[in-house]
């Protein structure tokens, strides 16, 4: 490889490690002993597909080059950093390069905006064109899109990406306005309508059945991100958001990503200080609960409780603010409350609900199915639990859990971070 593209990599892939939107898998393992493969190389990066494959990306920006002055952005035009810029046929040629060594199996591709919106998408379409079309690359393809580009360059762009994803920003308007006055979150609503409402077209034109051939649009969905800590939102204004966007625009997934400090700016945490790494967990598992365990975010945040605890999961802290709810019965309940069992997961459920059809189910049992009993036991009951006079107050059952969890983030040291 030469130098200069060496150097361009570098660069570019440390800029784009701040974007959460497929996430790296920690691994650092470096090819040895002359195999296939190398997960070390710069630029590598690591995401799951829905049927749960790891999957490695090149994670790039097209280009650092900016004309916003984001506070929160690494890449704002007025940060004293290293610049450098891909070529169209750079792009093309590094990706085909690292596919045909078995470095990687699709791209992840984002970019500052230079000149303008439309200029920057235009070159984005124009690499992924090339892949698809003339190098005949049939990998994953996430492309990011630029707010403020047109229509037309969307729509062909959709035809050529399997994931097509745009950047929130901050969870609030106020939030984005405080670091960064030039954007909006209408620039960001607009192109997700627009791409939502095409999948959605191009959807019922194939039900129809009137088109014998109809080219697949976005088939992977839509995402976005959001960065948390960089400005005072409340946990409940942040999920409130995202339930928002996951309503209105269908979106796959938002990912929240903890703000790592990165100027001496008085609006924003200091360099040195800690990224909020518990809470940006707390607010994923926020996330799997609305998403895949039927609960509405009003439940989980609202007015009287708007932030999330820090020692204990969302899920038992709505089951210990909600103690009419238990105990649930095991073997009568239906499965939406089964899932609301602080311990017991979709899969666990589903066994639950076909095991007791042969009959009652006692503990031992439960516990081969693999629910987290020692938590669970505190929320329902089944044929063998026995019977208590007076149930245990809140506080009581949440010291007894605790007193049994050790927390990995409790482990990790205070003044050290590692990013990948």
């Amino acid at each position: 490889m030469y130098d200069r593209i060496r150097e361009k990599l570098s660069i570019l892939a440390d800029a784009a490690k701040y974007d959460v939107s497929c996430s790296s898998s920690g691994s650092n393992r470096k090819n040895d002993n002359k195999g296939l493969g190398n997960s070390h190389a710069s630029g590598i990066c690591h995401t799951y597909t829905e049927d749960g494959r790891c999957v490695s990306l090149l994670k790039i920006l097209l280009t650092n080059h900016c004309i916003y002055d984001c506070a929160f952005c690494v890449s704002r035009k007025s940060n004293d950093i290293k610049r450098a810029a891909f070529t169209v046929q750079e792009v093309v040629d590094l990706t085909i390069s690292f596919y045909r060594r078995n470095y990687i199996e699709g791209l992840f591709l984002s970019s500052g905006i230079f000149k303008d919106a439309d200029f920057t998408m235009e070159r984005l379409l124009r690499i992924v064109k090339k892949l698809r079309l003339e190098e005949r690359f049939n990998g994953y393809i996430h492309l990011k899109t630029i707010p403020g580009a047109s229509q037309e360059l969307l729509t062909e762009a959709g035809l050529y990406a399997d994931r097509m994803s745009i950047n929130l920003e901050m969870p609030t308007e106020t939030g984005l306005k405080l670091l960064a006055p030039d954007k909006s979150h209408e620039e960001v609503k607009k192109p997700l309508g627009f791409i939502e409402n095409t999948i959605t077209q191009y959807k019922d034109e194939k039900k129809t059945g009137l088109i014998k051939s109809i080219p697949k649009f976005v088939p992977a969905g839509q995402s976005t991100q959001m960065v948390i800590g960089a400005t005072p939102e409340t946990d409940m204004e942040i999920m409130y958001s995202a339930a928002e966007y996951y309503k209105n625009f269908k979106l796959k997934r938002v990912y929240y990503s903890g703000y790592i400090p990165i100027s001496y700016d008085s609006r924003m945490p200091q360099i040195g200080s800690q990224p909020p790494l518990l809470r940006e967990n707390r607010l994923y598992q926020t996330d799997w609960l609305m998403r895949f365990y039927g609960f509405e975010v009003q439940e989980l945040l609202n007015p009287h409780n708007p932030h999330l605890d820090t020692d204990i999961d969302p899920k038992l802290s709505w089951a210990l603010r909600n103690p009419e709810q238990f105990p649930v019965d095991i073997n009568t309940a239906d499965y939406r409350m089964i899932l609301r069992i602080p311990g017991i997961g979709t899969q666990s459920a589903l066994k639950i609900i076909r095991a007791r059809k042969f009959g009652k189910l006692r503990s031992d049992q439960l516990k081969k199915i693999g629910i987290a009993y020692n938590r669970a036991k505190f929320f329902m009951r089944c044929a063998d639990t026995p019977y208590q006079l007076n149930d245990p107050e809140p506080s009581h059952i949440k010291g007894l859990i605790l007193s049994e969890t050790n927390s990995k983030y409790l482990k990790v040291a205070q003044n050290q971070l590692s990013l990948f």
